[in-house]
């Protein structure tokens, strides 16, 4: 992969409000290419938003997780390429992910498969009533990804070594969960440095909270693009 760290570099706009989102996207000019929109911001008229910076050039990860019956996958994805978006997320169920990737042939949308969200540790994924441990959980679901043609998945930084080589090297995996050294963890349970991720074998870096809710946004971004250029 030749992408530069900007093409590699995800800012989460996880905030509540879209005038607080175009504040940093502001701040941080020609620093971000690539820009995720999840619920928070998308029930807060965040669409829009998408589509605004779809229309100046940037790209757009749409974080909505679908999971439906495969009609419905199917028709939302059929609107969301028609908005201009990169990627977007489902949950990885093999019936599901074949219905988007059915609805979504012939466009540039990225279909990426969740696997085993960052903020679940093994517990949490006993729990929630699987049999296997996050990790054998998360290479399954790549497989099947895989296996129903998506462009690529979203895993732990901590899976993507194992993961790429099941996917192989050209579907993307995208690592939430990534925090400079020193940062705080917040919520999420399976976090790695950016240099780390990339290392690992991870293609594209999700940062939100370090970046967003920094003093000085840009200086962030920088140190974060800094220790990817170093990485690749």
């Amino acid at each position: 992969m030749t992408a530069t760290a900007r093409d590699r570099l995800i800012v989460g706009l996880d905030l509540p409000t879209i005038g607080e989102a175009e504040s940093i996207v502001k701040a941080l000019g020609n620093d971000a290419l690539f820009y995720k929109i999840g619920y928070q911001l998308v029930f807060a008229g965040g669409l829009e938003l998408a589509r605004d910076l779809a229309r100046d050039g940037k790209k757009v990860f749409l974080d909505m997780k679908l999971l439906d019956i495969d009609n419905t996958v199917a028709k939302g994805v059929e609107n969301i390429v028609k908005m201009g978006m990169s990627m977007l997320t489902l949950h990885a169920y093999p019936k599901a992910m074949k219905a988007a990737v059915e609805a979504a042939k012939g466009s540039d949308l990225c279909l990426l498969g969740v696997t085993v969200l960052t903020s679940m540790d093994e517990q949490d994924v006993i729990d929630a009533g699987y049999e296997y441990d996050p990790h054998t959980l998360v290479l399954r679901r790549a497989e099947q990804a895989r296996n129903a043609g998506m462009g690529g998945i979203v895993c732990s930084a901590e899976e993507s070594a194992a993961v790429r080589k099941i996917v192989g090297a050209d579907m993307a995996i995208v690592t939430p969960g990534i925090r400079p050294a020193g940062s705080d963890r917040g919520d999420q349970k399976r976090v790695m440095t950016p240099a780390a991720a990339l290392n690992a074998g991870s293609s594209h870096l999700v940062v939100g909270r370090p970046i967003v809710k920094a003093n000085d946004p840009k200086a962030a971004a920088r140190v974060i693009l800094d220790e990817m250029s170093g990485a690749l």
